[in-house]
């Protein structure tokens, strides 16, 4: 397995597993209605990863393939975020998660409800528009298809490591909440991955 590939399962378990909006909807669903209901739920959120993804191939690909200067801004635009978010990370005082009431739907509504809540999302298209590009080498092919196949690699790592937890979320979610500390850990944890990354697609070179 090449390095940069390695890199990118690594990092990108880590990203998906900081508990946000989308792991929070998950556990909750699971908590309110199963097992399954987690599962279904976190099938709808990697879904909508896929849409953030055609996105991310079209209009960033057209971008990275246009010119220097525009390389360049998507690259300072990206390193300025992901070094903004790794910092809010470091400094967040706000060590719980805040699960949610949800009323009972059916699995067809879990799954969109997933979808809709990770494609409505503009946080998740910026990270995209941010994360993803560190991982395209210009010698090895067509950009597009790159991004493409990342988009397509971190949809899928994000349903095998969140329907696991839909599917032990109850246990999991109580486990966290009466250990502040290990959120804690995985704010910094993360914040300090994100800040190294920004760095790196600061200095990143178009080859």
């Amino acid at each position: 397995m090449e390095i940069i590939t390695l890199v990118f399962l690594l990092t990108s378990s880590v990203i998906i597993l900081t508990p946000g909006q989308d792991m929070i909807l998950v556990m909750s669903r699971s908590i309110s209605q199963g097992q399954k209901a987690g599962i279904m739920t976190a099938l709808g959120v990697s879904v909508g990863l896929l849409g953030h993804t055609l996105l991310a191939a079209m209009g960033l690909g057209a971008l990275l393939l246009a010119s220097e200067r525009l390389f360049d801004l998507v690259k300072w635009i990206g390193a300025g975020y992901l070094i903004y978010i790794g910092y809010q990370l470091l400094r967040s005082q706000d060590h719980t998660m805040s699960m949610k009431d949800l009323p009972k739907i059916s699995y067809k509504k879990m799954f969109l409800q997933g979808a809709m809540s990770n494609i409505s999302n503009p946080k998740v298209a910026i990270f995209y528009f941010s994360y993803l590009p560190q991982f395209v080498i210009p010698s090895q092919g067509n950009e597009t298809i790159q991004l493409l196949t990342l988009g397509i690699a971190f949809a899928m790592l994000t349903f095998a490591i969140k329907a696991p937890i839909g599917y032990i979320s109850g246990l999991l979610s109580y486990w966290i909440k009466a250990r502040p500390s290990v959120l804690k850990y995985i704010h910094r944890t993360s914040g300090v991955i994100l800040i190294g990354l920004g760095l790196k697609l600061a200095l990143e070179k178009r080859g």
